[in-house]
């Protein structure tokens, strides 16, 4: 717990702090990787930190693995142990930039999970800045391949192999 702990902490810290600076522990995660006329295979994480720079745009979130939750809970263990393994890989981050282009948001960046870094450009998102708020969500859709994680044969036909990742972040001025 210490180790993530100090992760969450150095991740923070190395944004540095300003008063363009806006942050959030409470951000939401889900995914989804669902196939019709099986069960539903979707989890949502609450254990979430984010923060954005407004100077630079710079964005990045970092989400503890075992964090999501399922609603069946052998779902729930097969997926830290056998999938995540997240005993060994605890956390999955994204770091980016925000752009603007004609009043529409997107992100460009990094996102790593289960060791693996894949990049994604040009993801739609809705941004909104308030004086002491900055909302922003979006989605996007990640292959399993692209993280070195391989489904069973046994369940191959119950879990997709694209997953739908969502996410929404209300994120409060640094003060």
């Amino acid at each position: 717990m210490k180790f993530h702990l100090l992760s969450i902490l150095i991740f923070i810290a190395s944004f540095g702090y300003s008063q363009d600076k806006y942050i959030t522990r409470t951000g939401e995660v889900s995914f989804e990787a669902s196939v019709p006329s099986f069960e539903e295979v979707k989890a949502k994480s609450e254990s979430v930190t984010a923060i954005i720079n407004t100077e630079n745009n710079e964005f990045a979130a970092l989400v503890l693995v075992k964090g999501f939750r399922f609603k069946n809970a052998l779902m729930e263990e097969h997926f830290n142990e056998s999938y995540a393994e997240s005993d060994k890989y605890p956390k999955a981050t994204f770091k980016g930039h925000i752009k603007e282009a004609n009043n529409d948001y997107f992100v460009d960046g990094e996102l790593t999970f289960h060791g693996k870094s894949k990049r994604l450009e040009n993801l739609p998102i809705s941004y909104s800045k308030k004086e002491d708020r900055v909302d922003i969500s979006g989605y996007f859709t990640v292959n399993v391949s692209d993280f070195d994680i391989k489904i069973p044969k046994i369940v191959q036909n119950k879990v997709a192999e694209r997953v739908n990742v969502s996410f929404n972040f209300q994120l409060n001025k640094k003060k």
